[in-house]
């Protein structure tokens, strides 16, 4: 089983991560903020990648770190469970409708990150979460798992179904890249023979 775990304390937030890439979708996510815990536990469930995360973090101040934070920590557990990323399909994508709302994302888990973010939101908060900080998180994530990810909203009114169509999204595109080919199970999926590293 492809499965990893993460512990990452700071002066700001202490957070505990295991993944399991080959799992079912089964979650136990607490991080202090509910919108966050909502997206992660829809990222296991679409991805199909048991996750557990246990986070504390300076709430008092904002919810910035443990927002950050804890995409940092998923997407070293996602990395450190890739290994050498042999077998892997590589490239993910996926369309995700909600209601009134279309997210197209696309993603290569090429161990090389970057972050292309074209969502914009009719609100500066969400709740008690500032809007802003979903792209603190997906920019947490792409950099620490190593993917380059593509994140664009097409349309959508309501500020919580663009955001649950991103995660959602994601967790599609994810799904397709970590799968492992069974044509190619011990190739790492690069004429390089490895992923990472310059063009």
């Amino acid at each position: 089983m492809r499965s990893a775990s993460v512990e990452r304390a700071t002066k700001e937030t202490s957070i505990a991560v295991t993944v399991n890439l080959d799992g079912t979708g089964a979650y136990a996510v607490a991080t202090g903020v509910g919108f966050l815990d909502h997206m992660l536990e829809q990222l296991s469930r679409h991805s199909l990648i048991d996750l557990t995360v246990k986070a504390e973090g300076d709430l008092h101040i904002d919810f910035h770190h443990t927002t950050e934070d804890t995409g940092i920590a998923v997407g070293e557990a996602v990395n450190k469970a890739l290994g050498e990323r042999k077998g892997i399909r590589r490239f993910g994508s996926a369309l995700s409708p909600m209601d009134e709302t279309l997210t197209r994302v696309a993603l290569d888990a090429s161990n090389r990150p970057y972050l292309v973010w074209n969502v914009e939101f009719q609100r500066p908060k969400l709740g008690d979460m500032d809007t802003e900080l979903f792209k603190e998180w997906f920019q947490a994530f792409a950099q620490a798992a190593g993917i380059t990810l593509h994140v664009e909203n097409l349309y959508g009114d309501n500020n919580h179904h663009i955001v649950e169509s991103c995660f959602k999204g994601l967790a599609r595109s994810l799904r397709q890249a970590i799968e492992i080919d069974p044509r190619r199970a011990d190739e790492v999926p690069s004429t390089k023979g490895v992923l990472g590293g310059s063009l």
